[in-house]
């Protein structure tokens, strides 16, 4: 029989494993060690309500902490509801009744689900108890570490996860005494060693007894031995263990109405915040080391576990994605055969070339870090990257059938309010690619640049989100240690609401009526480019262009600066003259009539290609001008 047993908890995802526990599942294997799996966060969407559970993880931002809140009475006995609904979900996040309704019947069935845990679950049989906290999942792990350890004494319990890493995992337990350890950072190393200790009733206290990343309990005091080890070679990790995750899939209420997604790993930390730290990025915690698994481990993994459980959808859990996949993982994938899809994080800077790639890997959907259209907002982030280059991503994006999350922030410190004029000028002209998928105020997160010297940023009185108050009751001080997410100051004279007010009302609009209509470039036998326009911001539905106005039209489907479109036409023209003013009018009569962007030093074509068309049926009775002369 095993006698390790590791949980998720609500509010873990249930369309996908837990893969920090299934990895450490086939690590623990590898041993020699036997431990079962149990997603308990099925059992609580069985008992709740698929909707009403779905509803909490994925509708509710996390930094309300509803989810947590209903565990908060499980873990700590009867407690008035009523401060949280008022300041929390009233007055913070204007929930309705009718919502705050919905919580309250989902709080009322917390209690009874731990007691349904204690006594479905053979604890009697483990050693050692560890439960994986992200985001909401930490007070209902915390409640049946409590139960468990009341009834079953002799149980060791374990947490780790994100919301226990450093001074979180310390603080936390401090506050919980029926939580013997913790791992804090990468647990690939520090848990096995925890595991072999426990099972053999080894100590841990002691410079040659001590494994690092460890946080354990000697004369009633909380002792963290240093950070963790850092797997440096990737391909030595064995493929996670997913058999837990689809057992319980298969035998769920709520199953039926659950697409699954296979989790992977690539790669750990991210090679950009290694150099450049983005302001508010509070990911990767204890380390940036980026490091990465080698191509034909990748491959090799991906096939593995699509075939292993017959899932398509695959969803890479990296940061950033390594650019040296796309000399070989990235070909690779799209030679295999199959509906295979997949989603991956990558930088915004990626050439049309490399989307291409992407698209016949196919990987269907990206998240690219764009947070911004504004050159000098992206700046103060440190994202690396521009407005124009952010559009040149989603253009071509669209053009290849890939689906992008991307954002619009705002509240960074330094910003102004003229930071938004070109963007909201920009706006109307993007239409018809996609949109924003949130737009909302940026975050202070443990770990970014702004958590750590806010005064460099000119933040003042850092303090945890108001939630943390009614989600744990300890001081001001413990709160600071346990916190994830914290509020802040600007200094006086700023207003980042006010700032980019216009830019959110558009944007916003834009979410909710998104663009049905197109721009599409149609190159013709004839060699002139039709640019037809059926989107509802258009102001010339055609547009012909030819000769030097359609180089230049199409030598911007990437951005140029004036003088590079210059000599490029001056070697497509050998002997003809092109002066930058002239190409400029032409150019900006171009923008007016939303077909290019500017960022007022580089030009960037909108249209979508599309290949030789037959335009006999929407071609108009006069084939228009091109909008200026001038290039020539």
């Amino acid at each position: 029989m095993s006698e390790v047993l590791l949980i998720s908890m609500p509010y873990g995802a249930v369309d996908r494993p837990a893969l920090g526990i299934s990895l450490l599942k086939s690590i623990l294997r590898e041993r020699g060690i036997a431990c079962d799996i149990i997603y308990l966060n099925f059992a609580f969407a069985d008992l709740a309500g698929y909707d009403d559970y779905c509803w909490i993880v994925n509708d509710i931002p996390h930094t309300a902490y509803a989810g947590d809140w209903t565990f908060a009475e499980a873990l700590y006995g009867p407690t008035d509801p009523g401060p949280f609904v008022t300041q929390i979900l009233r007055r913070d996040w204007r929930m309705s009744d009718r919502d705050i309704g919905r919580l309250l019947r989902v709080r009322a069935l917390a209690s009874r689900f731990i007691q349904d845990c204690l006594l479905s679950v053979p604890w009697y049989q483990y050693k050692l108890v560890g439960f994986t906290s992200t985001f909401e999942q930490n007070i209902a792990s915390l409640a049946l570490a409590r139960a468990v350890k009341a009834k079953h004494p002799e149980v060791q319990t374990v947490f780790g996860g994100a919301n226990w890493e450093a001074p979180m995992g310390l603080e936390l337990h401090r506050r919980f005494p029926f939580v013997d350890f913790v791992c804090s950072g990468e647990a690939d190393e520090s848990f096995p060693q925890l595991v072999e200790r426990v099972l053999k009733g080894k100590s841990l206290h002691g410079r040659k007894n001590q494994v690092g990343g460890v946080i354990y309990r000697h004369r009633r005091e909380s002792v963290y031995s240093g950070p963790a080890e850092l797997v440096r070679d990737l391909d030595a990790l064995p493929a996670p263990d997913y058999a837990d995750f689809f057992e319980t899939l298969v035998n769920s209420d709520t199953g039926g109405a659950i697409a699954p997604n296979v989790l992977v790993e690539t790669s750990r930390g991210c090679w950009w915040g290694a150099k450049k730290h983005c302001t508010f990025c509070g990911l990767n915690g204890g380390t940036m080391a980026f490091r990465s698994k080698s191509d034909r481990r990748v491959l090799t993994e991906i096939l593995y576990l699509t075939d292993r459980w017959g899932i398509d959808t695959v969803e890479v859990v990296d940061n950033i994605l390594d650019m040296k996949y796309f000399r070989g993982l990235i070909p690779e994938l799209a030679k295999l055969e199959g509906n295979l899809q997949l989603f991956w994080e990558v930088k915004a800077n990626l050439t049309r070339e490399q989307v291409e790639q992407l698209a016949k890997a196919r990987i269907r959907r990206i998240q690219p870090g764009i947070e911004s259209l504004s050159n000098r907002v992206l700046g103060l982030m440190r994202k690396g990257t521009t407005a124009l280059r952010n559009v040149q991503l989603l253009k071509w994006c669209k053009q290849y059938g890939i689906a992008v999350d991307w954002n619009i922030l705002y509240g960074f410190p330094g910003e102004r309010r003229r930071d938004y004029d070109a963007t909201l000028a920009m706006l109307p002209a993007l239409h018809g690619l996609q949109p924003p998928t949130t737009c909302g105020p940026v975050r202070l997160d443990r770990f970014s640049p702004y958590f750590n010297t806010p005064e460099a940023f000119g933040l003042a009185e850092v303090r945890p989100a108001p939630a943390y108050a009614h989600i744990y009751p300890f001081p001001r001080s413990a709160l600071d240690q346990i916190a994830y997410f914290f509020e802040y100051n600007y200094r006086p004279d700023v207003d980042p609401a006010s700032a980019a007010a216009d830019v959110v009302a558009y944007a916003n609009e834009w979410i909710a009526n998104p663009e049905h209509g197109e721009l599409r470039a149609f190159a013709r036998p004839d060699g002139k480019l039709v640019l037809r326009d059926t989107r509802s911001v258009a102001r010339r539905k055609f547009v012909v262009l030819r000769g030097a106005e359609k180089a230049a039209y199409e030598y911007c489907d990437e951005m140029h600066t004036p003088e590079g479109v210059c000599r490029h036409l001056r070697r497509e023209f050998p002997g003809m003259q092109f002066d930058e003013p002239g190409l400029c009018e032409f150019l900006d009569s171009l923008v007016a009539n939303y077909l290019m962007v500017t960022d007022g030093h580089h030009y960037l074509s909108l249209a979508l290609a599309a290949a030789p068309a037959r335009l006999s049926v929407d071609r108009p009775a006069r084939e228009p001008d091109a909008i200026a002369a001038g290039v020539a």
